[in-house]
This record gives C-alpha cells, sequence and structure tokens, in this order.
C-alpha cells in the first residue's frame, strides 16, 4: 500500500530487534530471514541491517541485497551508554568496511559531554574516513541537539516523528523541518 500511495518516495524497512532496542526478540536466523523476505519483496529501496547481527550474516545479508538492487543501511543502537570516541569511529569504519551504503549509530547519552563525544567522533569519520554519506545521533532530550544539527558535524541524515515518537528525543517532523530551514538558510 505505502508503495502504491508514495511511489516516488523510498522505501526503508526495519525491524528493530529487542537487544537494539526493539520491542521484539528475534533469533539471528529468523532476523536474516525476515530481511531477505524484506529484499525478496521487490516492494523496499532499503533495509536496516543491523552491525551486531553476526559478520557473517552482515556480510552475506548486504551482498544479497546489493544483488537485488537494495541498498542497506546499518546501524548500531545502543540505548545504555556513549563509548569512547576512537570506538565510535571503529564501529562506523567497521560497517564501511562491510559494504554498508549508510553505516548509522544512535547512541544514548549520559551527559552533555557524551553528546560532544558522538558530534566530535562524527566530524573526524566524516573528514577522515568516510567514502559516503554517514548517520549519526545522540537519544534522549539530552541528545536532541545532535537530532536538529547533526548535518553540521557530518550526519547525512535525522528522523523525525510523524505521530508517535519511536526513539527518546525524536521530534516531530514539523519542527524538525522548521529548525533545518532556518540552519540551511543562515
Amino acid at each position: 500500500i505505502l508503495r502504491e500511495t508514495m511511489p516516488e518516495k523510498p522505501l526503508l524497512f526495519t525491524f528493530r530487534s529487542a537487544k537494539e532496542g526493539g520491542e521484539q526478540a528475534i533469533s539471528t536466523e529468523a532476523y536474516i530471514a525476515l530481511n531477505r523476505a524484506a529484499i525478496d519483496s521487490g516492494l523496499v529501496d532499503m533495509i536496516d541491517l543491523e552491525l551486531f547481527t553476526g559478520d557473517d550474516q552482515v556480510k552475506e545479508t548486504v551482498a544479497y541485497a546489493h544483488a537485488h538492487d537494495v541498498k542497506v543501511v546499518m546501524s548500531n543502537h545502543d540505548f545504555h551508554k556513549t563509548p569512547e570516541a576512537e570506538e565510535i569511529i571503529t564501529r562506523l569504519r567497521k560497517m564501511q568496511s562491510f559494504d554498508a551504503d549508510i553505516p548509522k549509530i544512535a547512541l544514548m547519552p549520559q551527559s552533555t559531554s557524551d553528546v560532544l563525544t558522538l558530534l566530535a567522533a562524527t566530524l573526524e569519520m566524516q573528514e577522515q574516513y568516510a567514502d559516503r554519506p554517514i548517520i549519526t545521533m545522540s537519544m534522549a532530550k539530552t541528545g536532541v541537539i545532535s537530532r536538529l544539527a547533526g548535518e553540521v558535524f557530518g550526519s547525512a541524515a535525522t528522523f523525525g516523528a510523524v505521530k508517535k515518537a519511536s526513539a527518546p528525543g525524536q521530534i516531530s517532523v514539523n519542527d524538525l523541518r522548521t529548525v533545518l530551514t532556518i540552519l540551511h538558510q543562515a
């Protein structure tokens, strides 16, 4: 129905596992099968594939997606903490080495300095290592600035909620559009 309603909009298939903040626990085998079914449907343009699903499974699924002209957003979510900048960069570079079309990381800050850590890592990754777009964000109220101004530091996209937020700190699409318009016109 979405494909018919919005044929010009790219569709991203995402199943967020419980281990990465989703609602449902799922075995690795079922997770991979679900993503392959989305690819096989011919209805999606991209899948969101969790980095820590298993190296071999991730590499095979990326190759399978690409063979079917489906792009891969490879993601990592930590709803408990923000690692050091070096670890953030290591994870993003690993996603890049696994041939993700867009590496993405979302982290929970415990302090405002954690938000700065994420933004500094984003900038360093973008300036020194990235050969494709990356997406980074810091969650919750403390991290909302990274959702609004992440682009300034090298994050290629942000996410807004149409109705109900799907992640802590996510703001409405309308508010997000307003802020991004201001930033782009400044």
